[in-house]
């Protein structure tokens, strides 16, 4: 459905240090940064990018977004969840686990990276939430 996703970022090297982190812990390789000053993590589903606005205005996270990243499993959301604690991310939404919702059992975690942008780890499970 999505070809990209694109966040803004006043300092594009410290977004690029905290998704080199998270997006590590998942199993990705570490971003590039064209000759642009823009960051990219392609992958065969999809790429994700880091940019400073084209405006020339601060960059702001959006309200009520989220941007999901999906993981191989439960231990993997943890370590992203303690990577991006670890590179300037904080604590948002209730603490990683369990979750029972219209889309089955999920093991998530959230946090907002460096700029506010709300970020999600998560893995399907087939296990029921205590």
């Amino acid at each position: 459905m999505f070809s990209h996703v694109m966040f803004g970022a006043d300092d594009v090297s410290k977004a690029k240090t905290f998704y080199d982190a998270t997006l590590g812990a998942l199993g990705y390789k570490p971003g590039h940064i064209d000759d642009r000053g823009r960051c990219f993590y392609v992958t065969p589903t999809g790429v994700f990018g880091i940019t400073q606005p084209i405006n020339g205005q601060a960059a702001t996270h959006a309200n009520g977004g989220t941007v999901g990243f999906m993981a191989a499993n439960e231990a993997a959301v943890d370590a992203w969840h303690q990577a991006g604690l670890a590179n300037g991310g904080t604590e948002c939404e209730d603490p990683p686990g369990l979750r029972a919702g219209g889309f089955g059992n999920l093991y998530v975690a959230y946090l907002r990276d460096p700029y506010g942008n709300k970020v999600c780890a998560m893995h399907r499970s087939g296990s029921n939430p205590s």
